[in-house]
């Protein structure tokens, strides 16, 4: 078969989407390669000229960052707390999204629904009453309250992900575990849940992400190094009268570099489980 050429039309359709493409990639990875950057300059040639290379590639920034903030204990509560969280959330998740995508009961859909509008609540709305919560609880400035706190706030898009991703397996799956004797818990455990690990993996890694990155319920829950989380440490390179741009922009290389290796390292799962129930077989 001979292959038609391109109309000049379709080759700048085709130019103009590979251009929109590249911006979109140059859009999103500008700020990190800058921040990056930035990390291994001085605060005279950030404030001098912000889009320079640095004159020197070292690690005195790093260093500074070190000394001035305790990020090391930061990223261990960060680390433990993110981690807890993540768990909890996948596995109480998991079990709810099941539920609803593979059993009957009244009111079911109301009550999917009613759980996924928490996600169109704002942050800003939920401050008050959850440090009342906390405080009548007794656990104002420990890690429980943030495990607690993170494990809710990425309750309705773990939902979202991990109900379709088990309305995607097929039903027979089931029904023949439950003919070899299997109970509930184990064809959850042992059945549904491997078939389902591409939606837990998307959750886990949104999960993470939420639980890492967050700053305003850190700041409104603790008040001691022993607790605060890692996005926290920035405020330690601010002073009334003067900033160390260095030490602060390697501050947040510390705390984005987890982030990007978590993502770059379940990417593909990520991506499988947006096609999931696109294709049947």
């Amino acid at each position: 078969m001979k292959h038609s050429k391109k109309t000049p039309r379709q080759k700048a359709a085709r130019a103009a989407s590979y251009l929109f493409m590249a911006l979109c990639v140059v859009v999103a990875l500008f700020p990190i390669i800058w921040v990056v950057l930035s990390s291994f300059k001085t605060n005279k040639e950030i404030l001098s000229n912000g889009l320079s290379l640095p004159s020197s590639f070292g690690f005195a920034g790093y260093a500074q960052a070190l000394k001035i903030a305790p990020i090391l204990k930061f990223f261990g509560n960060s680390l433990i707390i993110a981690v807890i969280s993540t768990a909890l959330n996948v596995f109480i998740l998991a079990m709810a999204g099941y539920v609803f995508a593979k059993k009957r009961f009244r009111f079911k859909n109301t009550l999917y629904a009613i759980l996924s509008l928490a996600m169109v609540i704002p942050t800003t709305a939920l401050l008050s009453p959850v440090y009342t919560v906390i405080t009548k609880l007794g656990l104002y400035d420990t890690k429980a309250a943030l495990i607690l706190v993170y494990t809710a706030l990425s309750m309705p898009i773990s939902l979202m992900i991990l109900r379709s991703a088990f309305a995607a397996i097929p039903t027979e799956l089931e029904e023949a575990a439950y003919i070899d004797g299997a109970g509930f818990f184990r064809t959850f455990w042992q059945v549904m849940m491997p078939c389902a690990k591409g939606g837990l993996a998307s959750a886990a890694v949104l999960a993470f992400l939420e639980g890492w990155n967050e700053f305003t319920f850190a700041l409104l829950l603790t008040s001691s190094a022993d607790t605060r989380t890692l996005p926290l440490s920035l405020s330690y390179f601010t002073s009334q009268f003067s900033f160390n741009y260095t030490a602060m922009f390697a501050a947040i290389t510390i705390a984005v570099l987890p982030s990007i290796v978590v993502f770059a390292i379940f990417q593909e799962q990520v991506c499988s489980s947006l096609t999931a129930g696109s294709v049947k077989g």
